[in-house]
C-alpha cells in the first residue's frame, strides 16, 4: 500500500537555533505513522513557496514548515484553496502563528500535533492580494519591522532594541478606514489588521482573535506619552491590550486603509512597502492546518505566564540536554 507523501521545507538560517538534526528527527517520527518525507531546503526568499508548489502538484497530503513566520507565510500562499495541509514546525525568532494555535515552540515537542493527524480548515487574509496569516499592519510596528530586518542578529532583546530606537523619532499618521459600512479617520500610533491573536513572543495584539470565524479583528493604537505607551507594551504581554485606553478595536470581514502616501507595512512581520490604499480581505476556512485536537481558550495574564513558563522550560531543555 503507498504511503501519503509529506514534504519538509527546512529554512536553515531562521531564527537563533541550528536544524541539524531536524531531517532525520522529523523522519523517525513520522514515518512509522505512514508518510513518505520529502526534505527540501530553502536557501533564498521564496523557495518555500515553489516548493509548496511541487507539493501541490505532486499529490502531497502535507507540507511540513520548518523555519520563522516569513517561511511559514511562504509555504502557505502556496496551498491557499488547495487540499493540501500545512504543518507548522517553529524555528524563528517569533513565531506567532505556531503561538497562536498552540503549537509549543520546539521542534521535537511540535511534531505531536502533526502526529495528531488532526487537520483544520482556518482563515487567511490578504493586503492588496498579498496573503498573510497572522498579522499585518502599518505604523510604528511597521517601521520597527523595517529597522529589525536591517540587524545582523535576531531574537527578542533585538527586537526590543529596535523599538527603542524608533520611537524616539517616530511621529503618527492620519489614517482613513472602511470597514462594516462606516467611515472613521484616526491619527494612529499603529494600526493592526490580526487574523491570529498575536505578533509572536507571547504580544498579544488581538488577544481574542479567532482563525475560523471569518473575520480580521483591527485594532487601532492612538498615540500617547512615553509612560502610557509603555502601560499599553505591558498590556500587549499580559492579554488586556482590549482594556488599555489608547485602543480602539473593531471586527470586520474586510477593512480598507487609505494613508496620506505609499510607505512601509509589515506582513506577519516581513517589511513590505505598500500603496496608499490598502485593501484587506479574510477568506474563510480557505488553508488547511495540522492544529491541535483540544486548544485552551485564551485567559488574560494566564495564558501569556503559561506560554512565557513554557518557553524558558524548552530553553533550559536546550542548554542542559
Amino acid at each position: 500500500m503507498p504511503h501519503d507523501k509529506l514534504m519538509l521545507i527546512i529554512n536553515p538560517i531562521s531564527g537563533t537555533a541550528g536544524k541539524a538534526g531536524l531531517a532525520e528527527m522529523v523522519v523517525n517520527r513520522l514515518s512509522p505513522l505512514g508518510y513518505d518525507i520529502d526534505v527540501r531546503y530553502t536557501t533564498c526568499r521564496g523557495d518555500a513557496t515553489r516548493l509548496a508548489r511541487e507539493a501541490v502538484d505532486g499529490g502531497y497530503v502535507g507540507v511540513l514548515a520548518a523555519g520563522g513566520d516569513g517561511t511559514i507565510n511562504e509555504t502557505a500562499r502556496a496551498l491557499c484553496g488547495t487540499d493540501v495541509a500545512l504543518g507548522i514546525i517553529p524555528a524563528g525568532s517569533g513565531n506567532g502563528l505556531a503561538r497562536h494555535i498552540g503549537i509549543p515552540i520546539d521542534p521535537e515537542l511540535s511534531l505531536g500535533v502533526i502526529e495528531q493527524q488532526h487537520i483544520e480548515a482556518v482563515d487567511y487574509g490578504t493586503v492588496n492580494g498579498s496573503e498573510f496569516f497572522c498579522t499585518m499592519g502599518v505604523g510604528f510596528d511597521a517601521a520597527v519591522s523595517h529597522r529589525f530586518a536591517s540587524k545582523h542578529r535576531r531574537g527578542k532583546l533585538m527586537y526590543v532594541k529596535s523599538a527603542i530606537d524608533e520611537y524616539s523619532g517616530y511621529k503618527p499618521e492620519t489614517y482613513t478606514l472602511s470597514a462594516n459600512g462606516e467611515l472613521i479617520t484616526e491619527k494612529a500610533f499603529i494600526i493592526a489588521v490580526a487574523n491570529a491573536s498575536q505578533y509572536g513572543n507571547n504580544a498579544y495584539i488581538a488577544p481574542e482573535a479567532s482563525i475560523t470565524d471569518g473575520l480580521l479583528d483591527v485594532t487601532v493604537i492612538h498615540a500617547g506619552n512615553p509612560l502610557e505607551t509603555a502601560r499599553m507594551g505591558i498590556d500587549m504581554m499580559t492579554g488586556y491590550i482590549n482594556k488599555n485606553m489608547l485602543i480602539e478595536t473593531f471586527r470586520t470581514p474586510a477593512v480598507a486603509i487609505y494613508r496620506e502616501a505609499a510607505g512601509p507595512a509589515h506582513i506577519d512581520g516581513e517589511p513590505v512597502e505598500l500603496g496608499s490604499i490598502l485593501d484587506i480581505k479574510c477568506h474563510r476556512h480557505a488553508l488547511k492546518v495540522f492544529t491541535l485536537r483540544h486548544k485552551p481558550a485564551f485567559k488574560p495574564l494566564l495564558t501569556p505566564i503559561s506560554s512565557t513558563l513554557s518557553d524558558w522550560r524548552i530553553m533550559l531543555r536546550h542548554i542542559f540536554r
